[in-house]
């Protein structure tokens, strides 16, 4: 078994149980014109993260992992996003205006589509979702359990939101979650890094952190034995 060296100690990576959760890489999120820079974020640090993440992507496909993305979405006549979360901030677009790429947010529009060099491939999971977590108003755990899934490497954005919130869903239904560090991101590199540490403080009390190159290099060795 891989035994990834990251933080606050190794991850132990039993490939036959592991899949790839990639979270909301969206061009709403990472490209100009969509919501993440509606509510006044530069986007760059976002998109410096696609060409990791499509490396983490090419390496889950040649192992076989299972691979699953996300997208936060909603129904065009807003049913599933409460008054609370489209009023939120002051935004000069919000959740369902009309925006350069097509209604904000709205599952089916341009904007709502995943950057093209992260589309997912046949077979791949898709799972749109109306809140920050995965897990919420989805049915991700039913398909994590059809398939034996305990353990997910996660990517994607943003770091302290959608992605930690969940990392915690994950952690308290039992997955065991490692986030890599160089496939995630926010607009805003202070909460990345305070993510970082809440996830692996008091002994990895969310989950574990490593760099994709340590991913690489456990599976590497693994082979070579």
């Amino acid at each position: 078994m891989p035994v990834v060296e990251a933080r606050p100690y190794a991850y132990d990576l039993p490939v036959d149980k592991a899949a790839v959760l990639v979270i909301d890489m969206q061009r709403d999120f990472i490209e100009p014109g969509g919501f993440g820079e509606c509510l006044g974020n530069d986007v760059s640090r976002l998109q410096a993260i696609v060409p990791a993440v499509e490396h983490l992507l090419g390496l889950a496909r040649r192992m076989g992992l299972p691979v699953i993305h996300t997208r936060e979405a909603h129904h065009p006549d807003l049913s599933d996003c409460p008054p609370a979360k489209r009023e939120r901030g002051a935004p000069s677009l919000r959740i369902g205006d009309e925006g350069p790429m097509g209604r904000i947010l709205i599952e089916g529009e341009p904007g709502n589509d995943f950057v093209p060099t992260l589309q997912p491939q046949p077979g791949e999971l898709v799972i749109s979702k109306p809140g920050k977590g995965a897990f919420y108003a989805t049915r991700l755990t039913e398909h994590l359990q059809s398939r034996g899934i305990t353990h997910l490497l996660v990517a994607g954005v943003t770091t302290e939101v959608c992605v930690q919130t969940t990392m915690r869903e994950a952690n308290d239904r039992g997955y065991c979650c490692l986030l890599l560090e160089d496939c995630t991101e926010s607009y805003f590199p202070e909460f990345k890094q305070a993510t970082l540490q809440m996830i692996t403080a008091q002994g990895g009390i969310v989950g574990w952190v490593a760099m994709l190159d340590q991913v690489l290099a456990a599976i590497m060795s693994e082979d070579e034995t």
